[in-house]
């Protein structure tokens, strides 16, 4: 008989749990650290699902508003420049 061949869900190790950031930490999103609002933000300029940065439901709320302020004050940019 034929042996049955694994699929690519099978191969896939269970992934690890996230955890938030700024729970870890202790501190809150500032709409005036740029740097730290960078890492949560894609290279299209978009706004990182909770899924994908692993913040808890409250911090990414605060997170969203942060960087929408550093936006409208110009410290981030509303999307990124075409080279």
């Amino acid at each position: 008989m034929l042996e049955r061949t694994r699929t690519r869900s099978e191969n896939l190790k269970p992934a690890r749990r996230k955890y938030c950031l700024f729970c870890k930490e202790e501190i809150s999103p500032d709409f005036k650290d740029v740097v730290g609002l960078r890492r949560f933000v894609s290279d299209r300029g978009k706004i990182v699902a909770r899924a994908r940065s692993g913040v808890c439901f409250k911090h990414q709320r605060i997170l969203s508003t942060a960087i929408k302020r550093s936006r409208y004050l110009g410290l981030l940019p509303f999307t990124v420049s075409v080279r």
